[in-house]
Order: C-alpha cells, then sequence, then structure tokens
C-alpha cells in the first residue's frame, strides 16, 4: 500500500514538472513569436531610413554627424541577433531618427518637400505598428516574467536556467516625436483637398461666384 502511495506521489509530482515546464517553453515561445511580428515592422524601418536620410542631406549637408550616427544605428541593429542585441539597437536607432526629425525643423524648406513628408508619413505609419506589437510583446514579456517568480516554477526556471526577459519600450519624448506625423501647411492641405474632393471645391466655388454676382447686382440696382 505504501508502495503504491509513494508511486502515485511521483506520478504527480513528474505530471506537475512536466506541466510547469510546458507552461513556461509555451510562454517564452510567445514571447518569440511576439517579437517576430515586430521583427517585420523593424525591417521595413531599416529600409526607409537611407531614403529619409538622402531626402534630409540635400537640406543639410553640414549635418555630417547625425547621418553617420544614423548610418551607423541601422547597421548595428540589421546585424544584431538576440532579441536582447535587436532591442537594445533599436533604443540607439530611435535615438539617431528623433536627431535627424530634429534637423527638419531648421529647414523649411524640407518641411515642405513632398517626398520627405510622404516619407515622414511612412515612418509615422509604421511606428503604429510597432507600437501595437511591442504592446503585445511586453504583455507576453510581463507574463513570462511573472511565471518565472512563481513557486515552484522557479524551481524549474532555476534548473533549466530560465530567466527574467526585458521589455521593449522607449522614452516618451522619442516615441512622440516618431509616432507624430508630419504637419501640412494651409496650401497643401489644400491641394490635398482638391486632388481628393474636387467637385467639392467647383461647387463651392460656383456658389461662391453666383452669391458675388448677385451682391453686386443689387449694389449696382
Amino acid at each position: 500500500m505504501e508502495n503504491w502511495v509513494i508511486l502515485g506521489s511521483g506520478v504527480i509530482l513528474l505530471l506537475g514538472f512536466i506541466i510547469l515546464y510546458n507552461r513556461l517553453i509555451a510562454l517564452i515561445q510567445t514571447r518569440k513569436n511576439a517579437f517576430a511580428d515586430i521583427d517585420v515592422q523593424l525591417k521595413m524601418r531599416h529600409d526607409l531610413l537611407p531614403n529619409l536620410a538622402e531626402v534630409v542631406k540635400k537640406y543639410a549637408v553640414h549635418e555630417k554627424t547625425v547621418f553617420e550616427n544614423v548610418a551607423q544605428a541601422r547597421s548595428q541593429a540589421m546585424h544584431a541577433q538576440t532579441i536582447g542585441e535587436k532591442i537594445k539597437a533599436e533604443g540607439v536607432i530611435e535615438n539617431s531618427l528623433v536627431k535627424l526629425l530634429s534637423v527638419a525643423e531648421n529647414y523649411p524648406a524640407l518641411k515642405a518637400d513632398t517626398l520627405f513628408t510622404n516619407l515622414q508619413t511612412d515612418l509615422s505609419n509604421i511606428e503604429e505598428s510597432v507600437t501595437a506589437s511591442r504592446r503585445f510583446f511586453n504583455n507576453a514579456t510581463s507574463e513570462l516574467n511573472t511565471a518565472l517568480q512563481q513557486f515552484p516554477a522557479i524551481m524549474i526556471a532555476r534548473f533549466f536556467q530560465f530567466k527574467e526577459e526585458t521589455f521593449f519600450d522607449v522614452g516618451t519624448d522619442q516615441r512622440l516625436a516618431l509616432d507624430t506625423p508630419p504637419a501640412l501647411s494651409s496650401l497643401k492641405r489644400l491641394q490635398i483637398i482638391a486632388s481628393k474632393n474636387g467637385w467639392i471645391l467647383i461647387i463651392i466655388c460656383t456658389l461662391s461666384a453666383n452669391i458675388c454676382s448677385g451682391s453686386l447686382n443689387k449694389v449696382y440696382i
């Protein structure tokens, strides 16, 4: 009888061990999959960087250090292997991007450049996607870290050397600078409206002309 109790207890412990181990593995894999979604967006940002830097360079040739920092940060990010290395490298990229975009503030002609505004809009869209994917990644990281701290999972984590993972986050100022789409001048807005809603403008202009014509007739009468 005692042997059956010991055997039963051993089976229960083994099953518990297997369940906890599989749960930790699942959480680790979920975090990896979450970062894979981010990685797709980051590669799109890497492809956009050279074009953005070239446009800015046309108006700010003397900002050599800024362009060198962008190129170096991009190279480091593209050669990063682990998730931790990529997170660190992307932090450097975002710092260099903020500085690159701040250069544009000193050049009104650059801010009015259609190619620059289009690239900045593309960058803003990418950053929105990165933000959404990063939120899911950080939730997965938080769930994994919490599980690693709980008993008895912590014993399994120590045995297999599972460690708490880092979050993927940046400063509020950097996030705001990258997420903010380019501001459009009044003339630019009118051009966009005209291209999309030309018929509306024609109606408005026609009505305005009729009103003005009627007002003039009253004055002459």
